[in-house]
């Protein structure tokens, strides 16, 4: 019997208990999706959970080996989901740990991720993450990553109980940033919203892909205080462990 990896909204309902800590944390999530009092800031997140057009994963301890599989049983089908689908990773809840501590591990588990990449990296894309044009890719597609944590406080819309990352192919912001005018009639309800949903201003780090002063990379892992984003990485490359240098 195959053991599955990836879930649809509907799947879990009837895959876990609801004292499993799987299905708690999900509930969370629902909740978040589902609040008419205070409505979540990504518009096109909360279409897909409606429409049961995400997929969601469980690792415990996000193992990046589980993650990356994970990733790409999704990538497989991911077209067949829908428009406004991602894959949401879920970790088990544990100890808060500091922020610091959080990023550190999200741009480890990226990393990890990408050492298991049988893919070459995309020729159209730049190794350099400080540059206008880099964005993570794996399995030969690009990907927009956002990581949520305990941790968060003040930036509400990046804050869940439990250590989560979402993956975002670039194709489904096909027809909605591809042009200045599109991007901001798309995004103006969106920033609207993060202003009653958190507690503190839009990071300054949002922005358009491909913008030249634009970098996707500070836009994965968003303070809590609006600082300057960091990334001990130069490139994502299989000699990472040898790259700890921090974007300057």
């Amino acid at each position: 019997m195959t053991t599955k990896i990836i879930y649809s909204r509907v799947e879990i309902d009837s895959a876990f208990d609801a004292t499993t800590w799987q299905k708690k944390i999900f509930n969370e999530l629902a909740t978040n999706f589902r609040s008419r009092s205070r409505l979540f800031p990504c518009t096109f997140g909360v279409a897909g959970f409606e429409a049961d057009q995400l997929r969601f994963a469980f690792s415990e301890n996000m193992d990046p080996g589980e993650v990356s599989a994970a990733l790409k049983c999704y990538l497989k089908d991911a077209k067949s989901f829908g428009k406004n689908t991602s894959l949401l990773v879920l970790s088990r809840p544990g100890p808060i740990q500091s922020l610091e501590h959080y990023r550190a591990r999200f741009w480890s588990t990226l990393d990890g991720i990408h050492q298991t990449d049988d893919t070459e990296w995309p020729e159209t894309i730049p190794a350099q993450i400080d540059s206008a044009g880099w964005e993570w890719c794996f399995g030969g597609e690009q990907i927009f990553v956002v990581c949520n944590t305990p941790a968060h406080v003040n930036r509400q819309s990046r804050r869940f109980s439990s250590f989560m990352l979402t993956f975002q192919p670039r194709w489904v912001f096909n027809g909605i940033l591809d042009t200045r005018e599109t991007a901001e009639k798309a995004t103006s309800k969106i920033r609207s919203r993060i202003l009653q949903y958190d507690l503190i201003n839009p990071s300054q780090d949002l922005g358009l892909y491909g913008d030249p002063d634009n970098r996707e990379f500070a836009q994965y892992f968003l303070d809590d205080e609006n600082r300057a984003a960091t990334c001990p990485f130069h490139s994502f490359t299989k000699k990472n462990q040898n790259e700890e240098e921090k974007v300057a």
